[in-house]
């Protein structure tokens, strides 16, 4: 189905029933990669899965930036009048559903997986290698990592409701960045994921069903 907000067509696939469910993919993916986890899911919540702007079936944008696909978010749940929403994000999800959460109070728990406050927060070989296609190969995607996110303590300062902040044990985000993400944060808590990656449990995966049934039973406002 699409949705058209801030004049670009959002896709999105919707199933289930339940509490209202948001799920956001990673840089250069679609809503596809939780296609097995939704499948877990949709007896539990009415799940929303998106595509980003520029995204799998949405709209092709030839600039990204997080600001924008945070305030698609935001329009997405005004649009369809959501409350309460449980939000879980993946990498660049991740990014989306931290600024979206200082836009609206749509969301109530938010979950994030691999997410980075700066681009050096990225482990400096990945950092290194991002740069180095992006000299071969120019691509939008890419400049937008090398460039953003700027989050700082402040703004995450302003985030009241109750995050779960998780990573892989060998992420390509640092260790340090994910700890100083949940110390910023007023009510969040931190999980390390052993022997996991960067998206190892998450695309294609049902190993992240569980923090997202946790986070709805025992994070509450």
């Amino acid at each position: 189905m699409f949705v058209t907000l801030n004049q670009n067509d959002i896709y999105y696939e919707v199933s289930g029933s339940g509490r209202d469910l948001i799920l956001v993919h990673g840089n250069g993916e679609d809503h596809t990669i939780f296609n097995e986890g939704i499948e877990m899911l949709k007896d539990r919540f009415r799940c929303w899965a998106i595509d980003s702007r520029g995204h799998g079936k949405s709209s092709a944008v030839k600039e990204y930036h997080y600001a924008d696909m945070a305030d698609d978010l935001a329009a997405f749940m005004d649009h369809y009048d959501l409350h309460d929403v449980l939000y879980y994000g993946f990498s660049d999800g991740g990014i989306i559903g931290l600024l979206a959460a200082m836009k609206t109070d749509r969301i109530s728990t938010l979950v994030i997986s691999g997410a980075n406050l700066t681009p050096s927060g990225v482990k400096p070989g990945v950092h290194m290698a991002m740069k180095a296609i992006n000299f071969l190969r120019p691509s939008p995607l890419i400049k937008m990592m090398l460039e953003e996110p700027h989050i700082t303590k402040e703004e995450l300062e302003q985030i009241q409701i109750p995050v779960l902040v998780l990573a892989g044990e060998n992420d390509v985000i640092k260790q340090g960045e994910t700890g100083q993400i949940a110390s910023f944060l007023p009510n969040a808590k931190m999980h390390i994921i052993k022997g996991e990656g960067h998206g190892s449990y998450i695309v294609h995966s049902t190993k992240f069903v569980k923090y997202l049934i946790y986070a709805n039973r025992y994070l509450k406002k």
